[in-house]
C-alpha cells in the first residue's frame, strides 16, 4: 500500500480534489434546490441529468482519449466541469441546471477514464488490487469531507459553488505536473448484453437494480433531507452516512464472500439493505435512526457492488471479463439514470418517505430475483470462486479491467498452489 501511495500520490490527491468537488455540487444543488423552490420533480429531472451525461461519457470517452490524448481531454473536461459549477448560481432555471448536470456528469466521467487509466498504467501485477483499494478509499473520503465543507458558507449564496470550482482546477495540477509517462490507451470491444444476460442474470438485474439504488442515494439524499426539514449541517452528515457505511463495511462483506457462497451473501446482503430502508422509512423521524438507515443502506448497496461484478466474472473465462465489464457499466448506468425520476415520483406520491420506498423495493427485488435464481443454477462453490475486488459505484470500464487482472493474478496464483500441492 505505501508503494502505491509513494508512486501514485499525485494522482490520488487529484482525484480526491475532484471528488470533493464532485460530492459537493450534488448534495448543493439538493439543498439550494429546496431554498429556490423547485418542485420534487424538477429537482429528479436535474439530478438524473447526471447519470445521462455519466452514460454518454463512458461511451464516448475513450474515442476522445485516442484523437487528442489524455493530458488534453483531462485538462479541458476538468476546466468545462469548474466553469458549470460556477454557472449553477448565476443562473438558476431547472434548464440551466439540467443541462450543466448533463454536462458535469459527461465530463466527470470522462476525467475518471483518463485518471483511472494513469493508476491502472502506474500500478503492477503485484500492487494492482491494492492500488484498487486505496483509490476507492480516496473516492469515498473525499465525498465524505465535501459533505463537511458545506458547512463554510450559506447555501443560498455564491460561496459554496466558488469552492468546488476552485478544488476541480487545483486538482488538475498534481496531476499534470507529475505523470509520466501518458500511458497507452486500449479499449476491449463490449460482450452484447444478450450474451452477458445469458452468462450472469443475477449480475444483470443487481446491476440494473443497484444503479437507482446509488442514484438515489446521491442525487436525492440532500432532496429528501430537505423535505423533511433538517438542517445543512444535519443533511450534510445524512449525506456522509452513507458513504461512511460503504467504506466500513465493504471490507468485511468481501472478506466474508471469499468463504461462502456469493449468491447466499448477495440476497443476505440486499435483505439488510432492505430492513435498512423501512427502518428510513417508518422512523427517520428520529435523526439518529436516520443516520443508522443511511449508515446500513450504503453499507450494504456499495459492497453488493462488488459481489455483483465478483459473481459475474465467476461464470466467465478469463478473456472475457474485460468485455463484460463495459456492458455490466451500461446496465448500471441506464438503471442510474431512472433512479433520481422515480424516486421523486414516489416522493410526490407519498410524501419524503418515497425516497426509502424506492431503496426498499430494489433491494427487495433484487432478494427475490436471487432466490429464484438460486433454484435455476449451482452456485459456484466459495473455494472455486475468483478473488473479491473492493470496487467504487463511480468506477469505470478502466478500473473494471484492471479487475480482471487482478482476478485473472489470483486465478494463477490458486493454480500453482494447487499443482504444488499435488
Amino acid at each position: 500500500m505505501l508503494q502505491v501511495l509513494t508512486s501514485a500520490w499525485a494522482l490520488l490527491l487529484g482525484m480526491a480534489l475532484l471528488m470533493v468537488g464532485n460530492g459537493m455540487q450534488g448534495t448543493l444543488l439538493g439543498i439550494r434546490g429546496e431554498i429556490e423552490g423547485f418542485s420534487t420533480l424538477q429537482m429528479s429531472i436535474v439530478m438524473s441529468a447526471y447519470f445521462a451525461g455519466f452514460l454518454g461519457g463512458s461511451q464516448l470517452a475513450p474515442g476522445m482519449i485516442r484523437r487528442v490524448g489524455h493530458v488534453r481531454v483531462f485538462a479541458a473536461l476538468a476546466s468545462l466541469i469548474s466553469a458549470v459549477l460556477i454557472l449553477y448560481p448565476t443562473f438558476t432555471e431547472v434548464w440551466v441546471w439540467t443541462l450543466g448536470r448533463v454536462l458535469i456528469g459527461f465530463c466527470f466521467s470522462a476525467v475518471y477514464v483518463t485518471a483511472e487509466s494513469w493508476l491502472n498504467n502506474a500500478a503492477t501485477n503485484e500492487n494492482r488490487g491494492q492500488a484498487l483499494s486505496l483509490y476507492m478509499i480516496v473516492q469515498t473520503a473525499g465525498i465524505v469531507l465535501a459533505q463537511y465543507l458545506l458547512l463554510a458558507a450559506d447555501p443560498s449564496g455564491f460561496i459554496l459553488f466558488v469552492i468546488p470550482s476552485v478544488l476541480v482546477s487545483v486538482a488538475v495540477t498534481p496531476i499534470l505536473l507529475s505523470i509520466s509517462p501518458t500511458p497507452a490507451f486500449a479499449t476491449t470491444k463490449a460482450m452484447s448484453l444478450r450474451r452477458l444476460q445469458r452468462v450472469s442474470p443475477l449480475g444483470c438485474m443487481g446491476m440494473f437494480l443497484l444503479g437507482g439504488v446509488f442514484s438515489a442515494q446521491f442525487g436525492m439524499a440532500a432532496v429528501y433531507g430537505g423535505k423533511v426539514g433538517l438542517t445543512v449541517p444535519q443533511i450534510s452528515t445524512f449525506v456522509a452516512s452513507f458513504f461512511i457505511g460503504s467504506v466500513i463495511l465493504q471490507y468485511p462483506i468481501g472478506w466474508i464472500s471469499d468463504r461462502m457462497d456469493r449468491r447466499q451473501l448477495i440476497i443476505i446482503v440486499s435483505a439488510i439493505g432492505a430492513a435498512g430502508s423501512v427502518l428510513g422509512m417508518m422512523l427517520g423521524h428520529y435523526y439518529g435512526l436516520l443516520l443508522v438507515s443511511a449508515f446500513v443502506v450504503g453499507g450494504m448497496s456499495n459492497p453488493l457492488y462488488s459481489l455483483l461484478i465478483a459473481h459475474t466474472n465467476d461464470f466467465l473465462d478469463l478473456e472475457d471479463m474485460a468485455a463484460a465489464s463495459g456492458g455490466m457499466l451500461f446496465i448500471n448506468g441506464l438503471g442510474a439514470i431512472s433512479g433520481p425520476i422515480i424516486t421523486g415520483y414516489l416522493m410526490d406520491m407519498v410524501g419524503p418517505g418515497g425516497f426509502y420506498l424506492f431503496t426498499g423495493l430494489l433491494f427487495a427485488w433484487l432478494v427475490a430475483y436471487g432466490a429464484w435464481r438460486a433454484t435455476r443454477r449451482r452456485s459456484v462453490p466459495a473455494q472455486e470462486a475468483g478473488a473479491y475486488v473492493a470496487v467504487s459505484p463511480s468506477a469505470t470500464a478502466v478500473t473494471l479491467g484492471a479487475v480482471a487482472e487482478v482476478w485473472s493474478e489470483e486465478a494463477e496464483q490458486q493454480a500453482e498452489q494447487q499443482n504444488a500441492a499435488e
